[in-house]
This record gives structure tokens, sequence and C-alpha cells, in this order.
């Protein structure tokens, strides 16, 4: 399945935009920055279990979601795969590349169907490196990055399997406009967790028990939301918590950075006033 695009001719960004991007951290920019960034923007429908970019491949878009929700996956050589993290509209999806990076780390999968805004890497740094709001909003994402990264790395190690899946549904749910109705097979939990597809058909049952799942549909989990936040560890709180309060705070810098046209770099390069 493929990504296709909604507006060929791109979108009409500029007209409030801080109201019209639904994508926290493009709608924290100054108009003048996102200015640098509007004209190449492109807006893109995203269809479930896309995969959006493979490990290894050349990163050839950055998106920035508006809606639905996209799992990074770490793939070992034997095989297996685990999920590392959940990016929805608060983040982006292939931009390490700003730090460097020219090839994905992680595969990217659209578990939830959404909507996206699309730039290319080149067009992404032209725009980066002359805005210090704009490198400023790498090191948010980067932030938000770091600490799921983590929260999930310690949660792993120490949370039972059922309390893990608990706190990637809620995960997910938070980034499903509001349906308890989860587009999810038993492989892709298996994939999410980490652990064989046996072990995914018990913790399902164990869940069903406790009714935070009320149903088990063909390709579909239908959840009770209090009950799956009884199950989940403290992880998801607390992560959540962190997470907004490192792009609600930071963005809110952004906002009242200068104006990209008053950028200026230091003999040795560095953009004055990034902090970097």
């Amino acid at each position: 399945m493929s990504s296709r695009a909604e507006h060929p001719s791109g979108v009409d960004p500029m007209m409030d935009h801080a109201t019209r991007v639904g994508n926290r951290l493009l709608a924290a920019l100054p108009p003048a920055d996102f200015a640098l960034l509007a004209p190449h923007l492109r807006k893109i429908v995203i269809e479930r279990d896309t995969v959006l970019v493979r490990s290894g491949d050349r990163i050839e878009h950055l998106l920035f979601p508006l809606s639905g929700a996209i799992a990074t996956i770490m793939e070992l050589p034997n095989g297996q795969t685990v999920a590392t993290t959940i990016v929805g509209h608060e983040g982006a999806v292939g931009l390490t590349s700003a730090l460097g990076a020219s090839h994905s780390p992680v595969t990217a999968v659209a578990r939830i169907a959404g909507t996206a805004l699309q730039i290319s890497p080149a067009q992404f740094l032209t725009a980066q490196h002359c805005s210090p709001a704009v490198a400023a909003m790498v090191q948010v994402f980067t932030r938000s990055l770091l600490t799921q990264l983590q929260h999930v790395a310690a949660c792993n190690a120490l949370h039972s399997v059922e309390a893990r899946l608990a706190r990637w549904l809620l995960h997910i749910h938070d980034r499903a406009n509001g349906s308890d109705l989860l587009p999810l097979t038993q492989e892709t939990l298996s994939e999410l967790l980490g652990v064989r597809r046996t072990t995914v058909t018990h913790v399902v049952s164990t869940m069903r028990t406790s009714r935070a799942l009320r149903s088990n549909r063909r390709g579909q989990l239908e959840i009770d939301r209090p009950r799956l936040e009884a199950m989940a560890c403290e992880c998801y709180k607390v992560m959540s918590r962190r997470i907004d309060r490192i792009v609600s705070q930071s963005t809110v810098g952004l906002v009242h950075r200068p104006p990209a046209r008053s950028a200026s770099r230091s003999p040795g390069g560095r953009i004055a006033g990034t902090g970097s």
C-alpha cells in the first residue's frame, strides 16, 4: 500500500496557519519562518498499513502528520521486530535527516490512517539553515523522541506484556480521533510488543476477561478506555505528560523567536540565537 496525494498543487497554510495547520510542531512556528516551508509542503493521505520508509532506505520525504498514528519499528538481523515509538500530530517522521542522517534507522508504518504534510529533506534543510525557529523545532522533536525511546526501553524491561500492550493501545487511541475501534491485527500487536503470536493470543484473552477489550473482531480491537488505563503501567501517563510538556513549553519559545529574516550566522557558520 502507498500514500496518495490529496492536493497535488499543495496547501494554502499561510492563512492563519496556527489554526489551519494540524501538526503541533509546524503550528508553533512564527508565520515568517513557516513561510519558508509552506510553498514546499504537500498534503497527502496515508492509508492504514502503508510502509512510509524501511530501515536502511534513503529518507526521501519528511512527514508532519495531521492525523493518524505512525509506528516506528526496529528490525533485528534475526528477523524479530519491535515498536520503538508512536508518532501522531505532535511529531514528524524522517526528521533525523535534519540531524545529518540520510538513511532511516527504523521502519515507519501507518497503524491508523490519516493525513500528513510532506516535504523533501533538501527543501527542509534549506529552511532550517535560514531559520533559528525551524532549527529549534528539530531540537524540540528530538527531545520528545528521546523521551519516548527512554520510557519504552524501561517499560519493555520492567513491565508485563499485558501492561505494555495496554500502554501501546492507549498511545494509539490518543491518535485515533476518538474511535474505540482500533484497526489492529494480532500480527500488528506482535510487532508492537516484540513477542510471538501465541503470546499475543494469550494476552488478548486476558484483556478480554478483564473487559479492557470489549471485542476482538477480525483485524479490529474494541477497547474500554477506563479499564485499559487501569491495566496499563504508569509509563503511559508519565510518558504522555512529559512529551506534552516538552512540546508545549518548547513551542511557546518558538513563537517568540525572531522571524527568519533576522537570522544571521556567526563566522563559524553557527546560526546566532539558536542556543546550540
